[in-house]
């Protein structure tokens, strides 16, 4: 085994060692693609997991919505500046003063809606309901606001559950043509799609779990309308990489787009700023742009060069035990040195 192989095998052996149920894995460099799987596919089984599998990328959806208002703005339908309430009317607290931009920064100081979800034995009950859009929102203005428009950034998902209303207010069309006319089918990602209220996985896909009550429960089937426009999305390793290579490669967005989106605002952590649906990742010796999500079942990494010459898609099945820490998963996946 190559040494990029072998130490590739050795970051996925020692994820499901620390718990995980399985984990697959695309790595893209000058010397071509690698996948990679360990673990298993589903619990009490030997079937080992498929690289090549389906799984629900939770908040990598961002990045996805964030480039469909980005191209309407390049249209000229939408603008960075335009108010919330010149879309929705009344809909949020300020919206007379959140911008689009603020919406896709996470600086609009809106509550997270997801914060005030069950514990997971409500989840799991709960698990195959539908969910309006304005149902989350609602929950989110139940809230007083954090802070004032602009004041500082919190990443809430109601940023980006309003975003895919505003697309649906300029377009007159659901928010998932609007992916699928500019994102899905002129990159050709079949196997990317946004489910809906259907609960099921395609084929292969790996199974994913959730501790409650102090045991596993099974969350492969699962209606993410719930995450709709901010998580929703289910994909496959190989086309998030194609997808970021797409965009990083300037072939999503016109240039004063894509600068905009690369505009950076600070998080909690040093190494991490965050742009406009997508995050900058400074690892020793190497810049990295993506994003990272979490949903019930999976946990997902997609983070790529610049110019999308090293690329990397991880997905790890969940069981109860903690995930790791990005840095230092990026750090080993990409063999950086300190």
């Amino acid at each position: 085994m190559r040494l990029r192989e072998q130490r590739l095998q050795e970051v996925l052996d020692s994820l499901v060692a620390a718990g995980a149920a399985g984990v697959l894995v695309q790595y893209r460099d000058a010397d071509g693609p690698w996948s990679g799987a360990s673990g298993v596919a589903e619990l009490g089984t030997q079937d080992p997991v498929d690289p090549t599998g389906s799984f629900r990328i939770g908040s990598v959806t961002k990045t996805f919505t964030a480039t469909v208002v980005l191209q309407l703005i390049g249209e000229g339908a939408l603008g960075l500046e335009d108010k919330v309430d010149r879309w929705l009317p009344g809909v949020v607290p300020a919206g007379d003063a959140i911008t689009l931009r603020q919406l896709l920064n996470h600086t609009t100081g809106l509550y997270n809606y997801t914060d005030d979800l069950p514990e997971a034995a409500g989840i799991v009950r709960d698990r195959f309901l539908h969910w309006e859009p304005m149902r989350a929102v609602s929950m989110a203005t139940g809230h007083e606001p954090s802070f004032e428009p602009g004041a500082r950034r919190s990443y809430s998902n109601t940023n980006y559950i309003l975003l895919a209303l505003i697309i649906e207010a300029a377009t007159s069309k659901p928010y998932a043509t609007e992916l699928e006319d500019r994102i899905l089918s002129p990159l050709d990602l079949r196997q990317t799609f946004l489910p809906g209220d259907d609960a099921t996985l395609p084929e292969p896909h790996a199974h994913g779990y959730m501790s409650t009550d102090g045991e596993l429960v099974d969350m492969t089937e699962l209606n993410t309308s719930q995450a709709w426009s901010a998580g929703g999305i289910v994909s496959t390793a190989t086309e998030l990489n194609h997808f970021y290579a797409a965009l990083l490669n300037g072939e999503l967005l016109r240039p004063a787009e894509f600068q905009a989106m690369q505009m950076t605002v600070p998080t909690d952590a040093a190494f991490h700023t965050g742009g406009l649906g997508i995050s900058r990742l400074s690892l020793p010796g190497l810049v990295l742009w993506g994003h990272s999500g979490g949903i019930f079942g999976y946990r997902t990494w997609s983070y790529h060069s610049a110019d999308a010459t090293r690329q990397v898609t991880l997905s790890i099945n969940t069981t109860d035990a903690a995930p790791p820490q990005t840095y230092d998963l990026l750090v080993r996946l990409f063999g950086c040195q300190n």
